[in-house]
């Protein structure tokens, strides 16, 4: 008897031994997506037999409530999601690993085939991000965010096609609207519109579109009242009040922008990688669209937009360093997965020797090359992600309304706010700074 009780505890010993090493990964995500992430870690698990990963997802709303929790607590996952904007709070505070030294030459992942752009998001050498040797996520997915046009209302009204690489000038842009913008039925009220944009996510294409931006060159000074930037937010507001190419604030509520959009009664659009499942479902969107780069003011400007995304961070406090910064990675670069990712529309993959298959996919839209010139090339951070937190950012929308229904010129309205984001800003910096001293 006393053999066999001796045979199993050294069964349940060794059971335990095996899975000595526990990594924690957390996230949020499709089922879809889960499916695939599972396929990762078990050839994870092959590659490391006596590591064993503990998958928790969440639901999106639930996600930052959880990690808050678990950062309040110093008991982060091992490996969990981070986004651009809050590498420096985590690094400053000490909260992940750098990943540099664990995530080259580890076997069956290419570091090097993913985009440069999009690793840089996550450099960051105590100063500045996207700068230094230290990496402190890898790229989970991009966020490049396009400006879909409605193909068929083009052809309908017998409008020329816009081109895949050259920009509409602000004069162009109008120009087509104004064609797209119809009274269909002879009610006295339009049908079709030329756009519909939410300012929150679609100004500041335009800002960067004319050769500003929110933020001076060292990013710590607001720039809001340089002309061009004033010059971006009147043109915004006046596709309303002047030219009358978006529907009426009464018209935005009855219907918003996005169901009108869907109904095939916008021309132009923005569109994310996201999108793309939903939009190539015919219950969904029953007309042809396809993307094109961000207008710009003049033909001398250049396109610019943001390129979002989260990555794959690594706690600081994880037991394993090495494994777990190696299954980051594998989330990260795993080809297999990221060919699965490509083939369901779940995102754009993260390899760049993956480029022509997700390019040369079948369907709408036909540019998909767009969106690679967006991680490659024409695409940003979003301002916040360079100031500790974006409070001063979020306060320039607060009032923003006045300006769009005409009651304050976008001089006014900027006159008004930049010293009080710049307080915002100052007290973020601050905060910062102190951070770095601890």
């Amino acid at each position: 008897m006393k053999k066999i009780v001796g045979a199993v505890l050294g069964v349940l010993m060794c059971a335990a031994a095996a899975f000595a090493d526990e990594i924690t990964l957390m996230n949020y995500a499709q089922p879809q997506e889960v499916a695939i992430l599972k396929k990762v870690i078990d050839r994870f698990h092959e590659r490391h037999p006596g590591t064993k990963v503990k998958f928790i997802s969440v639901t999106g709303d639930e996600y930052q409530a959880k990690i808050q929790a678990a950062l309040a607590a110093n008991s982060l996952p091992d490996v969990f999601y981070l986004g651009p904007e809050s590498v420096r709070q985590y690094v400053d505070n000490g909260k992940v690993l750098d990943l540099s030294p664990y995530v080259k030459n580890v076997e069956g992942i290419d570091f090097d085939d993913l985009y440069p752009s999009a690793v840089s998001s996550y450099r960051y050498d105590g100063k500045f991000l996207g700068q230094g040797d230290s990496i402190w996520a890898l790229p989970k997915d991009f966020g490049p965010f396009a400006f879909a046009y409605n193909k068929t209302l083009f052809q309908k009204y017998g409008i020329p096609l816009p081109s895949k690489t050259k920009p509409y000038t602000w004069d162009e842009f109008i120009d087509v609207c104004k064609k797209l913008t119809r009274d269909t039925n002879g009610d006295g009220q339009n049908d079709t519109f030329g756009t519909g944009l939410n300012v929150h996510w679609a100004f500041i294409q335009f800002v960067w579109g004319n050769g500003s931006d929110f933020l001076d060159s060292t990013k710590t000074k607001v720039n809001i009242t340089d002309p061009k930037f004033v010059e971006a937010l009147q043109f915004w507001a006046d596709m309303t009040l002047k030219y009358e190419v978006t529907p009426s604030a009464t018209q935005a509520q009855s219907l918003d922008t996005y169901q009108r959009w869907l109904k095939g009664e916008m021309g132009f659009f923005p569109a994310g990688t996201w999108d793309i499942a939903a939009f190539n479902n015919p219950e969904v969107l029953n007309f042809d669209y396809d993307i094109i780069p961000w207008p710009v003011h003049t033909s001398a400007n250049k396109t610019a937009t943001y390129r979002g995304g989260v990555g794959w961070a690594v706690s600081a406090t994880a037991k394993n360093p090495k494994a777990a910064a190696e299954l980051a990675l594998y989330l990260s670069a795993d080809k297999e997965a990221n060919e699965m990712y490509c083939d369901l529309d779940l995102q754009i993959p993260n390899l760049r020797s993956l480029a022509d298959r997700y390019v040369n996919k079948p369907g709408n839209p036909a540019n998909r090359q767009e969106f690679i010139n967006i991680i490659s090339e024409t695409g940003r951070a979003w301002p916040f992600d360079y100031t500790y937190n974006r409070v001063w950012y979020d306060n320039f929308y607060v009032g923003i309304q006045k300006v769009l229904d005409g009651k304050m010129t976008a001089k006014e309205y900027c006159e008004k706010m930049e010293p009080k984001l710049q307080k915002d800003l100052d007290k973020a910096l601050a905060r910062a700074r102190q951070n770095r001293a601890k």
